[in-house]
């Protein structure tokens, strides 16, 4: 391992996904207690920015439990689809449960597979969503490379994930928070203290906002921009694959 919780680049795929493949059964209450409740409000915004119409095609890559997934398929409606993808089998189990119930379920595809290899062919989908996905993918720029690939020229492709609050004493405070308290919930709900250990050292690694921008558009992407939520504690990134590319 490198630094605290992380792993060695080439290690990664299979800690990650063995880590989610443990805490799969807990994973959206976690997300819930971890955000005071707002994960779901940063979901709805991540899809207003994904500008999906109904009747469009959307694929949503590390989806996990399938929770955006399931904000996609209401952009979308009855007449459009949405792909679910994740390589964690346990991950996607309680994602078809959380499909099942929803009244959308028949607009909703989920698969197992590798974000570093999309299976679909060039300029498929409307847009392309990842949340808390890049951080946990070997290689971000390969993960964002194959997104740009698959989605169509004008379409978005907006990644969700752990920003860096710029705010003095706030930034402070809520890194000693992340190291000290997430870890210790993790333990006492999901009896896993190490994988929240990481999400930790996994989001201190993670680029900020502002070089995330800059990725995407090295990739092609045009009218990048990024938007803070909560202080900067998460953010949500996107840009649009160009007319002709």
């Amino acid at each position: 391992m490198q630094g605290n919780c992380l792993p060695l680049k080439e290690q990664k795929e299979t800690f990650v996904q063995d880590m989610f493949n443990a805490i799969a059964g807990r994973y959206d209450l976690m997300n819930i207690v971890m955000s005071f409740g707002l994960d779901r409000a940063w979901r709805r915004f991540t899809t207003q920015r994904a500008d999906l119409k109904p009747g469009g095609h959307g694929l949503d890559i590390c989806c996990g439990t399938g929770m955006l997934t399931i904000e996609l398929a209401k952009a979308t409606g009855p007449a459009g689809k949405v792909t679910g993808m994740d390589f964690s089998e346990k991950m996607l189990a309680v994602a078809r449960e959380n499909v099942q119930n929803n009244k959308l379920s028949s607009t909703i595809q989920l698969f197992q597979g590798n974000a570093m290899k999309l299976a679909f062919e060039d300029d498929t989908f409307d847009c392309v969503t990842v949340a808390w996905g890049l951080r946990n993918v070997p290689d971000i720029e390969i993960a964002l490379r194959e997104m740009v690939r698959v989605v169509k020229p004008g379409g978005k492709v907006v990644s969700l994930d752990m920003g860096h609050p710029s705010v003095p004493v706030f930034r402070q405070l809520y890194w000693f928070w992340f190291e000290r308290m997430i870890p210790f919930m993790g333990r006492f709900w999901c009896n896993n203290k190490k994988a929240y250990a990481y999400l930790h050292d996994s989001a201190r690694v993670f680029p900020h906002q502002q070089e995330l921008v800059r990725i995407f558009t090295q990739y092609g992407l045009t009218s990048t921009t990024y938007h803070n939520l909560a202080g900067g504690v998460v953010a949500v990134v996107e840009g649009k694959k160009p007319q002709g590319k």
